[in-house]
């Protein structure tokens, strides 16, 4: 049997929400306007993949650089490496 490699392999419990949050999808998270210069943790709303992050930068704390379509361009410290990524802001928790 072929090992599966896909983005989402090893993240059952780091991409799930709680009993209480199970199937809702915080409507003041997807409407949230941010400005370049605001701080944000990547916190995934598993509930909707599209625009979400790689899985090794959950919960890093990062600063908006601006607006890309409907998403945010965060730059952030990875290791030593300044990285920037494009995330949806449902993905995205106001620090």
């Amino acid at each position: 049997m072929v090992k599966k490699k896909g983005i989402r392999r090893k993240s059952r419990d780091k991409w799930s929400k709680s009993f209480n949050e199970a199937g809702k999808i915080s409507i003041r998270r997807w409407l949230q306007q941010l400005k370049p210069g605001d701080k944000v943790a990547f916190a995934a709303e598993p509930a909707y993949q599209k625009g979400m992050y790689h899985p090794r930068f959950h919960g890093k704390v990062g600063t908006i650089l601006g607006k890309q379509g409907r998403c945010y361009e965060v730059l952030f410290n990875d290791i030593n490496k300044e990285k920037k990524v494009i995330v949806h802001p449902i993905h995205l928790k106001v620090v």
